[in-house]
């Protein structure tokens, strides 16, 4: 059983890993966030259909589920969107820092979600990641669109995990992903076609876009999505909350080492990202301990 826990552990840091290594392949993709997003959930659709005969899971799931399941998909999927838009109008490590609030919010608004009261440290804390989000946004003003868009793919990056939380022992975590990845990829088609984006410029693509997107889409999607939830099964909430806060630190890291954004990032950045990144993990560690 340790043993189970141990590798479930390692395997999920590499996904957490994997999901900070999106935000440099969102940078380096060239065609809109709109589009990237797109062909994303498409080559991730694609992957789990193909291997649907190998895995021989069952795709019948009750009408209410599938109509749930879809809905989430429409969140994560603008999520992606508003994410690698602000990816786009500021950089990697603004948008991850940003980003850093997601895991605080979800803990915050939780209560308010499954009407339990509200604890006073999860205030203070709270005030902790509006003076870090404060400096940041105050320093890196220039960045000022790109942070609105890190705020708004928080927000349905929050609403996608509390309303997904409900449903991921309702289903396997095969069809789960297939079902909100399927909804991902509708939504946005239609988004697509109603703006006149739909076009043969959709599908021409510069340089190496189309490698970058197939990575994006089975490695860092088709895979990282399904196994995420498998590997969560054996760990527990403090693991989780730990392993899960480390995606920032290690997109910031890869973003210094791939796109040399260290030089262009002052110390009051770090100092507001330290704050937020302190507050997510005093939350996490203090709300285990009230358990």
């Amino acid at each position: 059983m340790q043993k189970n826990k141990i590798k479930s552990l390692i395997h999920f840091h590499f996904i957490v890993f994997i999901f900070g290594f999106t935000a440099i392949l969102g940078s380096l993709i060239s065609i809109s966030s709109l589009s990237l997003v797109w062909y994303r959930m498409l080559i991730a659709v694609m992957c789990l259909l193909i291997i649907l005969p190998l895995l021989k899971k069952k795709l019948i799931i009750p009408k209410s589920l599938f109509f749930k399941l879809l809905f989430c998909g429409i969140l994560i999927s603008l999520h992606w969107v508003f994410f690698f838009k602000a990816i786009k109008a500021s950089n990697v490590s603004i948008t991850l820092s940003i980003l850093s609030l997601g895991a605080f919010m979800t803990s915050f608004l939780e209560p308010l979600f499954y009407k339990k009261k509200i604890i006073l440290y999860e205030v203070f804390l709270g005030l902790l990641v509006v003076l870090g989000t404060a400096i940041i946004f105050k320093t890196q003003f220039k960045y000022v669109e790109g942070i609105i868009y890190s705020l708004i793919s928080v927000i349905f990056s929050v609403l996608f995990t509390l309303i997904n939380g409900k449903l991921v022992g309702q289903a396997s975590s095969y069809t789960i992903s297939l079902y909100e990845l399927l909804g991902g990829f509708i939504t946005l088609s239609f988004i697509l076609i109603l703006s006149n984006d739909f076009n043969t410029e959709l599908f021409v693509l510069k340089n190496n876009d189309f490698l970058w997107l197939l990575i994006l889409g089975t490695i860092c999607t088709a895979y990282a999505f399904v196994v995420s939830v498998d590997v969560m099964k054996h760990l527990s909430p403090y693991s989780l909350m730990l392993s899960i806060n480390m995606e920032p630190i290690y997109g910031i890291l890869l973003a210094s080492l791939f796109l040399n954004e260290s030089k262009n990032m002052s110390y009051q950045f770090y100092m507001g990202f330290s704050f937020i990144f302190l507050a997510v993990i005093l939350n996490g560690i203090l709300k285990i301990r009230q358990k």
